[in-house]
């Protein structure tokens, strides 16, 4: 393997809407119901602000999946907090790729501020919720039938990591 971690660039776009997309049609893994287009897919990876990022994760130079840091909430107090998600193609998954890209945004989130780091997951996502616990992130929410996809109510688990 391979691994390469860099910054998105507009031209990674239509590869990482193809994963998310995958994601959007065939699994609870994210609520979106329809797939997204690619200015719709612009909009959730790219931020005004400079302390958010998204950055793609190569292996041999494809691109297999990418992870991101986002806003949490759009209030002062909550500077210091930011939502991350990770993405990775189907192929790709189980080979370790997912902890070192979480270790990259973690290492860039320390850099940029953020003391905290949130992850909204999908109680259904045993595959997510074992990398976040692997990786440190505790449990510190278990939301109920707050979500609906493929005609059933679905939770939602809340992990976090205090980065120092």
């Amino acid at each position: 393997m391979s691994i390469i971690i860099e910054a998105f660039k507009e031209e990674y776009l239509g590869e990482i809407a193809a994963i998310y997309n995958y994601y959007v049609e065939k699994t609870t893994a994210t609520w979106h119901t329809q797939p997204l287009a690619a200015d719709e897919m612009k909009k959730l990876v790219v931020s005004d602000n400079e302390k958010y990022k998204t950055f793609v994760v190569k292996d041999g130079g494809r691109v297999c999946g990418y992870v991101s840091v986002r806003e949490f909430k759009p209030r002062e107090g909550y500077t210091g907090t930011a939502e991350i998600g990770i993405y990775f193609d189907k192929a790709c998954c189980g080979k370790g790729l997912g902890s070192k890209a979480l270790a990259h945004l973690e290492n860039y989130s320390k850099n940029a501020g953020l003391h905290v780091l949130i992850a909204s997951i999908s109680s259904e996502n045993a595959g997510s919720i074992r990398l976040f616990e692997r990786n440190g992130y505790m449990k510190c929410a278990h939301l109920r039938e707050v979500g609906q996809k493929f005609g059933m109510r679905l939770d939602a688990v809340i992990y976090q990591k205090i980065l120092d």
